[in-house]
């Protein structure tokens, strides 16, 4: 049994929201996008991806398959539309099955798991990322690095012979979860707070997910916020 909250929300500083994501128990995929470009750009890029995975996971391809296919399918309508302003977008994409879970991700939405502790499997495609992995920044100053919302890695931004596509996999195990979310929740809320929601087993999925996005609101909401909470049982 699969049990599942999802919601986005503009945040507080922003008039547009450029997130997106897709929800299907049935299919086993679920999908957070954050988009990124000038006026109503961002928004079609995350569309764009989002709808292009889901159909070609539909298809019967793979995760991997599916963004690369999202990203050519972007750079394809950036191409035909000389005159659109630079967009791109970043993905975090789980696919559950009888087998196990796939996740895959391109940039900074993120996927966790939940359970006993609140784990994160993706890893962000960021320069502060880059930065502490080669021993530069402490980890623990990542959050307020001024240059912390630059990506490395992006649909329609990052040439197709360099997109890195992450991908993590294993076995789902009785009151596993996981968590998906654009980098708006993670901007405002750290990860203890994060875990002691996603853990409240007396709230159902959807009241966690309600939940996690009043308390980023309460810190600032200071971009769009998209979460989605898998839970199995």
């Amino acid at each position: 049994m699969i049990e599942f909250g999802h919601a986005t929300h503009v945040g507080l500083r922003r008039t547009r929201n450029e997130d997106t994501y897709y929800v299907d128990a049935a299919l086993g995929l679920f999908l957070v996008a954050d988009g990124m470009g000038g006026h109503l750009h961002g928004e079609v890029a995350s569309a764009l991806v989002r709808d292009s995975v889901v159909e070609l996971v539909s298809r019967g391809h793979s995760l991997a398959e599916a963004i690369r296919g999202a990203d050519e399918h972007l750079l394809a309508q950036l191409h035909d539309h000389a005159d659109v302003m630079p967009m791109g977008s970043t993905i975090a994409a789980l696919r559950l099955s009888e087998d196990g879970y796939e996740a895959a991700w391109v940039g900074d939405s993120r996927i966790y798991t939940t359970g006993r502790e609140l784990r994160q499997i993706s890893h962000d495609h960021s320069l502060v990322q880059a930065l502490v992995e080669a021993g530069q920044l402490d980890p623990a100053h990542t959050a307020r690095h001024p240059q912390r919302n630059v990506l490395t890695q992006a649909l329609g931004v990052t040439a197709p012979s360099q997109l890195h596509i992450g991908m993590a996999h294993g076995r789902v195990v009785p009151g596993m979860g996981f968590l998906l979310c654009s980098d708006g929740l993670t901007e405002d809320l750290d990860a203890a707070s994060i875990a002691r929601t996603v853990a409240r087993t007396d709230l159902a999925a959807q009241e966690c997910v309600d939940q996690l996005l009043l308390n980023a609101l309460d810190r600032g909401g200071k971009d769009n916020i998209t979460a989605i909470l898998v839970r199995s049982s």
